[in-house]
């Protein structure tokens, strides 16, 4: 798969979960589900490295890409402080 094509295959996952997503009402975050993301996104940084070493950079971004955005997320819920 070329880098357009995961381009267009990310977007159009983007876009349907943005239309289809259900808003679930949750009063607190277990500490343990802040891990699972911090550890996801350690993985994700594993196969960004794993791509890059391959030669394959547009799946390397994108594994990295995912990674920063699993961070923020908990940066942008004040789960976490860091700057870029």
């Amino acid at each position: 798969m070329n880098v357009e094509e995961m381009a267009s295959r990310y977007i159009f996952k983007t876009e349907r979960v943005l239309r289809n997503m259900i808003r679930v009402q949750r009063p607190t975050i277990e500490e343990e589900a802040v891990m699972e993301v911090i550890e996801e996104a350690k993985r994700y940084l594993e196969d960004a490295r794993f791509y890059l070493e391959r030669g394959m950079s547009g799946t390397s971004l994108a594994s990295v890409a995912y990674a920063e955005g699993l961070l923020d997320s908990l940066r942008m819920l004040g789960l976490l402080e860091f700057s870029w």
